[in-house]
């Protein structure tokens, strides 16, 4: 058998035996030789490698029969159209090998080979709560589309969890980005089960990928979540935080990418907004640079210029947009109504009615008219908030 698959073949059992535990790994990898050598020395020799570390309990996992279904366990992920990818190899991504921690492999779904997905342009990490609000969701596109605009153009890495990261993973294959999800199941598993037809989406499109360090058949767990994280951090030369509350997995995320030296940045929110107390606090102890101009974030982030850079005149936009086009009362009417909902992020349009002492047939027509037009947004709570929208739009 070839060397180098035969070290594949026992990266893979040794990432099933010490796989919260990667260094431990990486040590008998060292000391053997090599990782199919391994498994070809005595129990005793395993045994007194392993006192050093305290972990002589992994010992008795430590046996050929270990190897020997690794090995079959990647004849069938090949069938699967999968792949493990051990480190050292040329598709394992260069920045995680440079962690303190990095996994002994990676289980790989995707069209195009590991070495086209992370070779080359810089990877991204967008993340973020579940709870994601109409704010976090409006500027988690707005970022990835200006990052498709840049000069140059990255890899936006994520969870495939619910809310920011699903959102982000989303925006980047609708603005020709790739991506990568990065799960805390096994390969064979999409999780959570409503994000299914993205993953498949992302496993199915040329320059993405589904990826995880978990063997086949890993269910959901919550631990499982806390070391997902780190490759996430460690694949990505910078993190955004788009939303997240003080404790969160994107806040770890974020404290990881920061340990390793990476650059992290925070999308700033209302102070007395759960949802951005986490990117609030992580600004204030100068761990994350805040989101603002999206041009100045292209230029920080190394992407070049996108050419688009936010509108902050919101009242002359909506002037220039109706003035002369509608009559005088409209006119009014859809001015007071776009700069009290710019004023009042989230109203309903039951309060518009009340600030503006209007019907509400008025309100929800005025409304409607502003979310055609693309001011405003209205959720399925009949809350609405206004749009930021770039030059170019």
């Amino acid at each position: 058998m070839d060397r180098i698959i035969e070290d594949r073949i026992g990266l893979c059992a040794l990432n099933r035996i010490f796989g919260f535990e990667p260094r431990v790994g990486a040590a008998l990898v060292e000391a053997f030789g090599g990782a199919a050598e391994v498994f070809r020395h005595p129990q005793e020799e395993i045994v007194e490698a392993l006192i050093g570390f305290g972990r002589v309990k992994y010992a008795s996992q430590i046996a050929w029969s270990a190897f020997e279904s690794a090995a079959i366990e990647l004849e069938g992920l090949q069938a699967a159209g999968c792949c493990f990818v051990g480190i050292g190899e040329s598709g394992y991504p260069s920045l995680l090998k440079e962690c303190e921690d990095p996994p002994l492999g990676l289980y790989f779904r995707g069209t195009s080979p590991p070495e086209q997905v992370f070779g080359g342009i810089p990877h991204i990490a967008v993340i973020g709560t579940r709870d994601l609000t109409s704010y976090g969701r409006e500027w988690c596109r707005m970022i990835v589309e200006a990052l498709s605009k840049s000069a140059v153009k990255p890899l936006i890495v994520s969870g495939l969890a619910i809310g920011v990261d699903i959102t982000a993973h989303t925006a980047a294959l609708d603005s020709g980005l790739p991506t990568v999800a990065v799960m805390a199941t096994g390969i064979d598993r999409i999780y959570p089960p409503r994000n299914k037809q993205a993953g498949e989406r992302i496993a199915t499109t040329e320059g993405c990928a589904l990826v995880t360090d978990y063997p086949p058949g890993t269910v959901a767990a919550r631990i499982n979540f806390l070391r997902r994280n780190r490759i996430i951090a460690g694949i990505c030369r910078a993190t955004i935080l788009v939303e997240s509350r003080i404790k969160g997995g994107g806040m770890m995320t974020a404290r990881l990418a920061s340990s390793y030296d990476r650059d992290v940045f925070a999308l700033p929110g209302r102070l007395d907004d759960p949802a951005s107390q986490g990117c609030n606090l992580l600004i204030r102890q100068n761990i994350a640079e805040p989101v603002g101009d999206l041009e100045e974030l292209m230029a920080k982030l190394g992407a070049g210029r996108p050419g688009t850079a936010l509108k902050t005149d919101f009242k002359a936009e909506v002037e220039e947009a109706y003035k002369g086009s509608v009559d005088e009362a409209d006119f009014a009417a859809l001015l007071k109504v776009a700069l009290t909902v710019k004023a009042n992020r989230g109203i309903s349009i039951d309060e518009i009615c009340l600030k503006m002492d209007i019907p509400y047939s008025r309100a929800r027509e005025l409304t409607t008219i502003l979310e055609c037009d693309g001011f405003i947004s209205i959720d399925l709570l009949q809350h609405c908030s206004a749009k930021v929208r770039l030059r170019g739009d």
